[in-house]
C-alpha cells in the first residue's frame, strides 16, 4: 500500500487568509534581518561539537516525509537501520508543517546565537537559502560525507545557495509542471496552452508558492529563473495577471488541487510531481507533464543550524541516507525524486514499477529541462513576492 496523499503541502506558503498572514510576518521579520544581532558569521556565532561524547541527534522533518513500517507505525525502518549500525540515539520529529512557520520557531534563537534544540533541519531551497544569507548555518565537513560527494545528482550540485555543496545536502526533490486529468480534457503540452486555452477557461488551478507559478512562466517567456532580471519577472507576472483576469485561472492552491483534480472538478493545473505520482496509482487518466519550455526543480535540504552540538553525528546521518540501497528504499515510500545516483539499480530490486518511473528517477533528457529558481536577496525576496500576492489575490 502506497503512503496516502499528503494533507500539507511541503512548498512555501499556506493557502488563503493564514498564508497572507504569514507572509506578513515574515516579512516584517524580514525588515529586520540586517539588524544588529540577526545576521551572524560562522567566526562569529562558533558551535562546539560534542559528537565524539555524545550519541545522539535531534532531526526535526515534514510529516510522512520518513518510511514507515506499516505493519507497526512506531518503526522507521531506514532510520533504525542507522540507531542500530552507529549507536547514535536520534530524536526524530515532525515538526516542519511549513517553511515560514518553522521559520517563526527558530528564528530568535538563530538571531540570536543560541542553540534551537536541533541538529538536523529539513527545509525547502528557498527557505535554506534565506538561512544561508543570514549566517544561521553551519559548513559541513565533506570529507565525512564521502557518499554525498559521490552520489549526489549533477543537476543539484552548485546551486546559486550552495556554491561548495557545503552548507545543504538534499532529501528528497520535486518537480513543478503541469498536470490534467485525461477524464476531462484533451492532452497539453505548455504552459501558455494551460493560461489561455478555451475550453480549460475557469477548470484550472496554479500554485501559491511563488518560486514553482513564476519559474514556469518565467520559463515560457523563455527566461531562465535560476538568473532572470526584474523586467523579466514583471513581464511574466504581467502574464499570469491576464490569465487570472480572464477568468482562465479559478483559483491558486497549496497541493489541495490534488483532489479537485482526482475528481476532475478542475481540469489541469500547476502541479508537483509528488502529489501526481500518488494520483496517477489510483488513476492512470491523471498525468503530470514536463512542458516544453521547462520544469523547476526543488529541493528539501538537510543543514545544521548554528550552535547545533551534533554536527558529526549529522554528517553521519547524512552520509549513510546517500547509500543508494537506503535511498532507494525512503523513495520507494515517499514517492518524491530521489537526489542519489545509483538509488535506481537498487529500487529495481524493491518495485521495478517505481524504478521506472520518471518522476522518482528523471532521466537526463528531463532534469536538462529542469531549473531551480534564483535565490534571492533581502530586498528582491520582499518585493517580488508582495506583487506576486497581489496578483493572486492573497
Amino acid at each position: 500500500m502506497r503512503t496516502p496523499l499528503r494533507p500539507l503541502t511541503r512548498r512555501g506558503l499556506l493557502t488563503g487568509t493564514l498564508g497572507s498572514a504569514a507572509m506578513l510576518a515574515v516579512g516584517g521579520s524580514l525588515a529586520g534581518c540586517g539588524t544588529k544581532g540577526a545576521q551572524q558569521t560562522e567566526a562569529g556565532c562558533a558551535s562546539e561539537d560534542l559528537s565524539a561524547t555524545e550519541k545522539k541527534l535531534a532531526f526535526s522533518n515534514w510529516p510522512q516525509y520518513m518510511d514507515v513500517d506499516e505493519k507497526d507505525e512506531s518503526k522507521r525502518p531506514t532510520l533504525d537501520a542507522f540507531i542500530a549500525r552507529s549507536g547514535i540515539q536520534v530524536t526524530y520529529t515532525e515538526d516542519v508543517n511549513d517553511n515560514n512557520e518553522f521559520f517563526g520557531k527558530v528564528q530568535n534563537q538563530l538571531a540570536g546565537c543560541q542553540p534551537t534544540g536541533r541538529d538536523v533541519m529539513v527545509l525547502t531551497d528557498w527557505m535554506a537559502a534565506r538561512m544561508i544569507r543570514l549566517g544561521w548555518i553551519q559548513q559541513l565537513d565533506t570529507s565525512k560525507m564521502p557518499n554525498v560527494s559521490a552520489n549526489l545528482l549533477p543537476s543539484l550540485r552548485g546551486r546559486s545557495f550552495d556554491k561548495d555543496n557545503q552548507l545543504a545536502v538534499p532529501w528528497q526533490s520535486g518537480l513543478a509542471g503541469i498536470a490534467y486529468n485525461g477524464k476531462v480534457t484533451k492532452e497539453l503540452r505548455t504552459v501558455d496552452e494551460l493560461l489561455t486555452r478555451p475550453d480549460l477557461k475557469g477548470k484550472v488551478t496554479a500554485l501559491s508558492e511563488m518560486r514553482d507559478t513564476m519559474g514556469l512562466l518565467l520559463q515560457s517567456n523563455g527566461h531562465d529563473p535560476s538568473n532572470f532580471t526584474a523586467a523579466q519577472f514583471d513581464d511574466a507576472l504581467n502574464k499570469l495577471k491576464k490569465a487570472v483576469d480572464s477568468g482562465q485561472i479559478r483559483k491558486f492552491t497549496g497541493n489541495d488541487y490534488a483532489p479537485d483534480l482526482a475528481k476532475g472538478d478542475i481540469a489541469a493545473c500547476i502541479g508537483w510531481s509528488g502529489d501526481v505520482i500518488q494520483l496517477g496509482f489510483e488513476d492512470d487518466k491523471i498525468k503530470f507533464v514536463v512542458p516544453e519550455s521547462g520544469v523547476m526543480l526543488w529541493s528539501d535540504n538537510m543543514l545544521v543550524p548554528n550552535k547545533a552540538t551534533h554536527k558529526a553525528n549529522a554528517e553521519q546521518l547524512m552520509n549513510y541516507y546517500y547509500e543508494p540501497a537506503v535511498a532507494a528504499q525512503l523513495a520507494a515510500y515517499v514517492n518524491y525524486i530521489c537526489p542519489v545516483q545509483g538509488a535506481q539499480a537498487e529500487m529495481e530490486k524493491i518495485d521495478p514499477e517505481l524504478a521506472a518511473n520518471p518522476l522518482i528517477f528523471p532521466d537526463d533528457a528531463m532534469l536538462a529541462k529542469a531549473q531551480v529558481f534564483m535565490a534571492l536577496d533581502e530586498k528582491q525576496e520582499r518585493e517580488y513576492e508582495s506583487k506576486f500576492q497581489q496578483v493572486i489575490g492573497a
